[in-house]
């Protein structure tokens, strides 16, 4: 279980971006973080992930909590970025998808490739990550936030900012089926965005951010048609598998 209370933080020399937010999410759902753009999703997402510490407020992962477990936070939870070329520094999809660890390790190297793998990338394993096409390095970095210590368990949650974002049709069915694989494995996944479409299908739970703190959460059926007040467009259409 995710669960942060009272949280408040503000950049050096800023105004705050969260101001007492209080929300969580289930365990091994997937969990839309919906909010209009500057609304502080990226924020909040670090915070969870233990990247950033809380100026008030904790954020609880399973028994971890930060501040005063960041390590164990990020141990647990990974944080894919929107923007991969921020994320990926590995001059090949291999080499990147080794640097938290030792290639020389046999079994290290099988959780790498079998990351690789998982996500349609162990074909371009030698391949220069400069000559990946966007689509592929997001998917890189999905597959860098799955990689573990052998001796360590698979991450717990995966927090995913704008996963959909400048991607073509067939990549917005691929990250789809990203996801939907993602939740079969039992990973609990929050993803931030303000274009819900895609995603509203998949969706077991909704946190809405606005002025700093969780203006509503719940059910998607609940909480997605009353989406306007907070600057949100309410989806429009599902993504079923039909339609597609």
């Amino acid at each position: 279980m995710i669960a942060f209370t009272d949280l408040s933080f503000a950049h050096e020399k800023g105004r705050p971006v969260l101001c007492g937010a209080t929300g969580g999410t289930p365990d091994k759902a997937l969990t839309i973080l919906a909010g209009r753009n500057g609304a502080g999703k990226s924020t909040l997402l670090a915070l969870v992930a233990g990247i950033l510490t809380p100026d008030a407020g904790t954020v609880r992962v399973g028994e971890r909590v930060s501040p005063g477990d960041e390590d164990g936070i990020r141990r647990a939870v990974r944080l894919v970025l929107q923007d991969p070329d921020m994320q990926i520094l590995g001059a090949t999809v291999g080499e990147d998808l080794t640097l938290s660890g030792d290639p020389r390790d046999p079994r290290f190297l099988d959780v790498a490739r079998n990351a690789a793998r998982r996500m349609g990338l162990l074909a371009l394993w030698e391949a220069p990550v400069h000559t990946l096409s966007f689509g592929q390095r997001r998917k890189l970095c999905l597959a860098a936030a799955l990689v573990h210590a052998p001796d360590e368990g698979p991450p717990q949650a995966l927090l995913l900012d704008e996963p959909l974002s400048n991607l073509d049709y067939p990549g917005v069915l691929e990250m789809r089926r990203i996801l939907r694989q993602n939740a079969a494995a039992g990973l609990t996944q929050i993803a931030a965005a303000h274009e819900l479409d895609p995603l509203a299908d998949l969706a077991d739970h909704v946190l809405v951010l606005h002025e700093g703190v969780i203006a509503c959460q719940g059910a998607p059926e609940t909480v997605l048609p009353g989406l306007r007040p907070y600057g949100v467009r309410p989806p429009y259409a599902r993504w079923d598998e039909e339609a597609q």
